[in-house]
C-alpha cells in the first residue's frame, strides 16, 4: 500500500527532485519581508514577583508574491530553535526561504523555553543539552558508528561532521538546552502554536523529530485550522523508545514508556473516550517487518479510534539513514490502525538518498522542501 503511493509521488515530484538531489543546489534567497512577534504566555507568581512564562517568540518570512492561501508554520525539533530553518550548516538558504521563494508565507518559531522564547529553570524545571558525542552519533556522523542497520547510508552531511569542520562548529553553535521534561515542552509548544492559529487562521503546520508529539495534539484541538500537517521524522515509534545496540542484533529490548497515549505524551482524542492512557493497551510484533526494522507497539484489539487526526491532511516524511528509518513505519502503522488516512514519502523510494535525520541542513535540503512543497500543490494547498 505504501509502496505504490511513493511510486505516484515519485511519478509527481521525482523530476524535481532527482534534478536537485545530492547536489550544490540553491534558489536564490528571496526578497521577503520579515517581522516577529510573540505569541501565548501567561503570568504567574514567583517568590520574586509576577512574571511571564510560555511565551513564544515567532518570525514571519513574507514573499514579494504571496501565491499560496494557507501559510506554513514551522517548528523545530529537539536542541534547535528557529535558526533551523533559516540558514543550511553550509551557509545556503534554508527551507523557510525555500517555501517563501515558492511563494508561501512562512511563521517559524522558537519553542516556548527555548531560543528567544524566555527559559526559566525557576519555573520551567532542569533543562539538558547535546554532546560532541551525541551529535555525532544521531544527526552527523553516525555512518561511522553503525548503531543502527541504515545509519551506513549516510553521505548527505557536509563536511567531515566532526568538531574543527567549520560546517560542524557552525551547526553545534546554533544548539541550545531544552527542558528535561518532554511532557513540559509538550504542553507549552502545543498551547502556544494553538495561540498562534487562533491568532493568524488556517495554516500549514510542519514539525520535524520532537516536534512531532506537538503535531498530533496542535491538529487534535484545532482540526479546522490545520489545513495540512507535515511530520517530518515524528517523535515515535508509538508508545516506547526504541533502543539501538549495534550490529549484530541493532534492537535490544524496549523498556521505557516514551509516549504514554501512543503518539505523545499528553491527551488525544480517542473513540471510544479515553481519560488515562492506562486505559490504553498495548502489545508489541512477534517479529519485525523486515530484519532491520525494529517490532512495532500497537493497540491490543480493539483499537480505539482517533476520530479528530483522521479529518485533518497528513504527511509523513523519512529519509534513507535516519535513527527514524527503522521505525517511522510503526507510527504509520499506528495510524492505520487509528483509523488515520496519511501519506508517508520514504525519500529513498523517490530517489532521494543518503539523509539523516536534520535533512534540512544537509546537501540536497533543497530538493527535498521541493518533495514537501509539491505534495502541497498536490493537496490544492
Amino acid at each position: 500500500m505504501r509502496i505504490s503511493k511513493e511510486l505516484r509521488f515519485a511519478a509527481v515530484f521525482g523530476a524535481v527532485s532527482l534534478l536537485l538531489a545530492g547536489s550544490a543546489y540553491a534558489a536564490p534567497r528571496p526578497a521577503v519581508t520579515q517581522d516577529w512577534f510573540y505569541v501565548g504566555g501567561h503570568y504567574i507568581e514567583t517568590p520574586d514577583g509576577q512574571v511571564m512564562t510560555g511565551q513564544m517568540y515567532t518570525q514571519v518570512f513574507t514573499p514579494p508574491n504571496v501565491t499560496h492561501r494557507y501559510p506554513i508554520i514551522l517548528i523545530h525539533g529537539g536542541g534547535g530553535t528557529g535558526a533551523t530553518y533559516e540558514k543550511t550548516a553550509d551557509g545556503r538558504p534554508g527551507w523557510a526561504y525555500d517555501y517563501a521563494a515558492r511563494g508561501f508565507k512562512v511563521y517559524v518559531v522558537d519553542q516556548p523555553a527555548r531560543g528567544r522564547s524566555i527559559q526559566d529553570v525557576a519555573v520551567d524545571g532542569p533543562v539538558v543539552r547535546d554532546t560532541v558525542k551525541s551529535i555525532e552519533n544521531r544527526l552527523t556522523l553516525f555512518q561511522d558508528f553503525d548503531q543502527w542497520p541504515q545509519a551506513k547510508l549516510h553521505t548527505q552531511w557536509p563536511g567531515t561532521g566532526k568538531p574543527g569542520d567549520p560546517y560542524f562548529d557552525n551547526f553545534l553553535a546554533t544548539r541550545v538546552t531544552s527542558l528535561a521534561d518532554n511532557g513540559k515542552m509538550e504542553e507549552l509548544t502545543t498551547h502556544a502554536v494553538v495561540a498562534l492559529l487562533d491568532r493568524i487562521g488556517p495554516a500549514i503546520v510542519q514539525t520535524h523529530s520532537q516536534a512531532g508529539a506537538y503535531g498530533w495534539r496542535i491538529a487534535d484541538a484545532r482540526p479546522k485550522l490545520v489545513k495540512a500537517l507535515i511530520q517530518v521524522e515524528p517523535n515515535g515509534p508509538p508508545y516506547k523508545e526504541a533502543v539501538y545496540i549495534g550490529p549484530p542484533d541493532y534492537f535490544g529490548p524496549d523498556k521505557t514508556i516514551g509516549r504514554a497515549w501512543g503518539l505523545t505524551s499528553g491527551k488525544l482524542t480517542f473513540s471510544p473516550a479515553v481519560n488515562d492512557p492506562a486505559e490504553l493497551t498495548f502489545v508489541q510484533q512477534a517479529q519485525s517487518d523486515a530484519p532491520d526494522l525494529v517490532r512495532c507497539w500497537a493497540q491490543a484489539p480493539p483499537a480505539h479510534q482517533l476520530p479528530v487526526l483522521k479529518t485533518v491532511t497528513i504527511l509523513m516524511v523519512t529519509t534513507e539513514a535516519s535513527y527514524h528509518a527503522p521505525y517511522d513505519h510503526c507510527t504509520s502503522k499506528f495510524l492505520d490502525q487509528a483509523g488515520v488516512k496519511h501519506d508517508w514519502i520514504r525519500l529513498a523510494k523517490i530517489g532521494i538518498h543518503g539523509n539523516g535525520h536534520d535533512m534540512m541542513l544537509e546537501k540536497n535540503s533543497a530538493a527535498i522542501s521541493a518533495v514537501m512543497a509539491n505534495w502541497l500543490v498536490s493537496k490544492g494547498l
